[in-house]
């Protein structure tokens, strides 16, 4: 369970520390990500995972990566992050969501995520769930 746990603590860190590289270097070569919520959004391998962070710390000078809950089932971590941070506009950047991250020798070969951004409370669960349903 160990190398699970630290694996999660490497990303944490990795993001924290605004390292991309360190960050690719967390996932196999073959990582596979998926987005089920937004299939078109998976990728595959760790070098467009660089390309994605390289980005989001390039314009969220001050980006923190905090892990809320986990739950770890060997060799499946069950996660739940909050991203923070500031755009160079100054508007807010903050993102919420789990993600299910699968590990294998050290490494993270596959994770499912979730993560979503905050829309700052504009709408209410009525009115939520009548625009996901409701179609005119």
């Amino acid at each position: 369970m160990a190398g699970v746990r630290e694996a999660v603590e490497r990303i944490r860190e990795a993001l924290n520390a605004h390292d991309a590289d360190a960050l690719a270097a967390c996932f196999a070569e073959d990582y596979e990500n998926t987005a089920p919520a937004h299939p078109a959004r998976g990728f595959r391998g760790r070098d467009q995972g660089r390309r994605n962070f390289g980005q989001i710390f390039s314009f969220v000078p001050d980006f923190r990566a905090d892990v809320v809950s986990a739950a770890y089932d060997n060799p499946i971590a069950f996660t739940e992050w909050e991203f923070t941070g500031t755009r160079k506009d100054g508007s807010p950047n903050h993102m919420c969501g789990a993600i299910v991250l699968g590990v294998k020798d050290d490494l993270v070969s596959w994770a499912s995520f979730y993560m979503e951004p905050d829309d700052e409370g504009r709408e209410n669960v009525d009115e939520a769930v009548r625009r996901q349903v409701v179609r005119q």
